[in-house]
């Protein structure tokens, strides 16, 4: 037995995005507790939550707009990436890593949520 969410991809992969996110942000400097930390789990948590959330009881149009949701949360995951590169608390290489598995993460997001077109 399992709930339709746990089936998809695109899910799964956002959990693992948000568990590594998360490892991430622990290193980062103590007075980003309350900013950068935080927003970027946040972000990367609504991702997944948003998939799950949107995926369960809901007609075509309300799955396409949680999904929406999700995917605009994953934009701001990558601006948070971006600020976590400026401020040098990643090097290129784990920001490119990050950067090209959300945007796989983010076409795979566009290709399901195209299947609901109402």
């Amino acid at each position: 037995m399992s709930f339709k969410f746990e089936k998809l991809h695109i899910w799964k992969d956002a959990m693992s995005l948000g568990e590594e996110i998360n490892l991430m942000a622990d290193t980062f400097p103590k007075k980003e507790i309350y900013n950068l930390s935080s927003q970027i789990r946040r972000a990367t948590d609504s991702i997944a939550l948003n998939i799950s959330e949107g995926s369960i009881l809901q007609s075509n149009p309300e799955q396409r707009r949680f999904l929406g949701y999700s995917i605009r949360s994953l934009a701001e995951v990558v601006t948070c990436l971006y600020k976590v590169k400026n401020r040098k608390y990643i090097n290129d290489e784990i920001f490119k890593k990050k950067y090209d598995f959300c945007y796989k993460l983010m076409n795979m997001m566009i290709a399901y949520r195209n299947k609901f077109n109402s």
